[in-house]
């Protein structure tokens, strides 16, 4: 029924046209995938061309009865609409059957934040005997300093640290590039790395300009950085779930209270819409009284 050409086509499309990670190639792929898995559960015998809106609301009804969160079933509506956009383009079928279709609507669930004398805690608890101490440590401060996404921290290049500036090249998604301000305690520490623990590590072909390497000498992966903080956040017994995003979520909101512009804000963390920055500004009641009693003309 074609589900598998059509499927490496959608894959092709994204990756060519949107630029994607391989990540996110495979949720989307994961999307179209769940809706296949549906339809042989079903014994739907349905190409494509053939699938109806009325399917696809009974295929909701499915994954809600097994127990899938209203966030996840609008992950993969907007993954199906996806699709069927790019079979339209292709103009592999005329119709798009999820035009009607709707997604759940979702509350805006923000994720915990640190103080800044949690990660304070974090950073101290990091055992600088250790072979990797100091490049955990520089990793954090980095993390924080610059609130990178976790894949720009581990794809961070010795070649795009600019420290005489005082910035460094950080390349975001769809292979977007942007310069952001770096602060003086990460840059001293990520020097510090370089010139004691990184230069004895024997560096594997092509990983040379990496910034953070294992201990193999290739770039560190996604899963050891979220192991390393959760390890961290276990050893402080701090009872938040946290996860490397939380020091992004974190330095967001550290430099909102601290009268930063939403706008400068958006440009650090490489959003292109400011509505996607303004779910980083949940600030804490007591700073939005004092923020209207200083500001507001009848107070």
């Amino acid at each position: 029924m074609n589900w598998k050409i059509y499927i490496q086509g959608f894959k092709s499309f994204l990756a060519l046209e949107r630029s994607l990670s391989e990540n996110s190639l495979e949720a989307y792929v994961h999307d179209v995938r769940k809706l296949l898995e549906f339809l042989e559960f079903k014994k739907y015998d349905l190409s494509p061309k053939e699938i109806e809106l009325k399917h696809l609301q009974e295929f909701l009804k499915w994954i809600t009865e097994l127990g899938m969160s209203a966030h996840s079933q609008a992950r993969i509506i907007s993954g199906l609409k996806g699709f069927y956009k790019y079979l339209l383009l292709e103009n592999i079928l005329n119709t798009d059957p999820t035009a009607l279709l709707s997604a759940p609507k979702l509350g805006r669930k923000l994720p915990d934040t640190l103080s800044v004398e949690d990660i304070n805690k974090i950073i101290e608890a990091i055992d600088l005997s250790s072979p990797t101490g100091q490049r955990n440590k520089s990793m954090l401060e980095t993390l924080y300093s610059c609130g990178l996404r976790v894949s720009e921290l581990v794809n961070l290049k010795i070649s795009n640290l600019y420290f005489n500036d005082e910035f460094i090249k950080v390349i975001g998604k769809g292979d977007k590039e942007r310069l952001v301000p770096i602060g003086s305690v990460a840059i001293k520490q990520i020097n510090i790395y370089k010139d004691e623990i990184r230069c004895h590590v024997k560096i594997k072909k092509d990983q040379e300009d990496y910034l953070f390497l294992n201990k193999n000498g290739a770039k560190l992966t996604r899963v050891m950085v979220f192991t390393i903080i959760k390890q961290l956040a276990f050893k402080i017994q701090l009872k938040k779930q946290i996860s490397p995003h939380t020091f992004r979520h974190s330095f967001a909101t550290h430099l909102i209270e601290g009268g930063a512009d939403l706008r400068a804000v958006q440009e650090m963390l490489g959003h292109e819409s400011i509505i996607t920055t303004e779910i980083y500004t949940h600030l804490d009641r007591d700073y939005l009284r004092q923020a209207i009693i200083q500001f507001h003309p009848r107070s």
